[in-house]
């Protein structure tokens, strides 16, 4: 069943991009960015969230200052698709700390992992121990982030 489009307005875009800017922005904080008592933004920022415009807010880590100074991106194919399931591998791709996402793709791989680590040895090791031993990996194809830039998104 699909879901009906959130009707927005001007106001609930703003609020939108705001706590996509900053998702610690409270209330109050908001309420004063856009002339409004904290009450009637508390409610507004709870429609939108009842109604599913956004699911959490989240913390967003700077992981070079963490120690990880490399991110890959690899796509993985399943070598054995009818012998392994896809909730296996997902089960078991979910338990290696290092990969930050887990992406289940139409194309060339069946699989597009974000995958950190303090730099390449270290993401080597975890390719070689962690992710090539995973039930049904097959083919990877590594693409190492050289920069990222930040898109507001289609409410910018």
């Amino acid at each position: 069943m699909i879901e009906p489009v959130i009707d927005l307005d001007d106001i609930d875009r703003k609020i939108l991009r705001a706590l996509a800017e900053d998702a610690t922005l409270g209330a109050g904080a908001l309420g004063r960015r856009f002339d409004m008592s904290q009450p009637a933004m508390w409610r507004r920022v709870k429609r939108l969230q009842d109604a599913g415009a956004f699911r959490a807010r989240r913390l967003v880590l700077d992981h070079e200052k963490l120690g990880f100074g490399v991110t890959v991106f690899l796509g993985v194919k399943l070598a054995t698709k009818g012998r392994v399931s896809l909730e296996d591998f997902e089960r078991a791709v979910s338990a290696i700390p290092e990969v930050q996402t887990i992406e289940h793709v139409l194309g060339m791989y069946d699989y597009r992992l974000r995958v950190v680590a303090r730099d390449i040895p270290d993401f080597e090791r975890v390719l070689r121990r962690r992710i090539m031993t995973l039930p049904g990996a097959g083919d990877v194809e590594a693409n190492v982030l050289l920069s990222e830039e930040r898109r507001p998104g289609p409410l910018g």
